[in-house]
């Protein structure tokens, strides 16, 4: 009987009182199957006290790293300890669990490196404003432009990698707004992504970290980072 793959969940959280008691709620009564893990990314709200309150697992950074820096610290927690998959989900609810195990059946079958749970397979559930679909529009083709690998959801925060990049990321991840150029890496490295149709959720509680104001910011420095991931693995080689 084949073993079952270890799979941890990293929950990065800043500022997240407000979402993480119901995420994690519903994770251990729901899904007990996962372990998890919430990285703090030294919040100033009551993040930290309610992990406390109710002993959830969790790493406290001491000050604020960005999205990058508490991603690779799941990451290096998730390799320290001898995952096989690890999974990003958003401490603020838009990530459903329900389909992990999906993702999961999903990366055995294809033999994946990487899972993306995309809104955009389907298209159902909440879609992103009509700017910010353009915006991933573009990223999606540069990102094929740059290494002949399509990712339709490149900005999409849920996504299941095996052991192989949970090695990798763990080593070097990108520090902000990491996730088109986490992709760049994984498609020069090789590595197979899949995509497979998830349904998110509107945040309920709290601000997206990515407002009107950086959006411009948030295109130029994105477009730039993953051209210089790019070039600097074609100095690599």
């Amino acid at each position: 009987m084949k073993e079952q793959a270890k799979c941890l969940i990293i929950i990065p959280a800043y500022n997240e009182a407000g979402n993480l008691e119901k995420v994690i709620d519903n994770l251990t009564a729901n899904y007990p199957q996962y372990d998890y893990v919430i990285v703090n990314d030294g919040s100033v709200d009551a993040t930290k006290k309610i992990c406390r309150e109710h002993r959830y697992q969790v790493l406290h950074l001491p000050v604020n790293m960005g999205i990058g820096g508490a991603v690779q610290t799941g990451y290096r927690y998730a390799l320290e300890n001898e995952y096989d998959m690890a999974v990003q989900i958003d401490g603020d609810g838009q990530h459903d669990i329900a389909f992990l195990e999906g993702m999961i059946q999903y990366m055995e079958e294809e033999e994946a490196d990487c899972v993306i749970g995309s809104r955009f397979v389907k298209k159902e559930g909440f879609q992103s404003s009509g700017l910010r679909r353009t915006g991933i529009q573009f990223l999606s083709i540069l990102g094929f432009i740059l290494t002949g690998v399509r990712v339709r959801d490149i900005t999409s925060g849920y996504r299941l990698v095996n052991r192989r990049f949970i090695k990798s990321f763990a080593q070097d991840y990108p520090t902000d707004y990491p996730e088109p150029e986490a992709m760049v890496i994984v498609a020069v490295q090789r590595g197979k992504i899949r995509e497979y149709p998830v349904v998110m959720k509107e945040r309920e509680n709290g601000k997206s970290s990515i407002t009107l104001k950086k959006s411009v910011y948030y295109m130029v420095k994105v477009t730039l980072a993953m051209l210089i991931r790019r070039l600097s693995f074609g100095v690599r080689r």
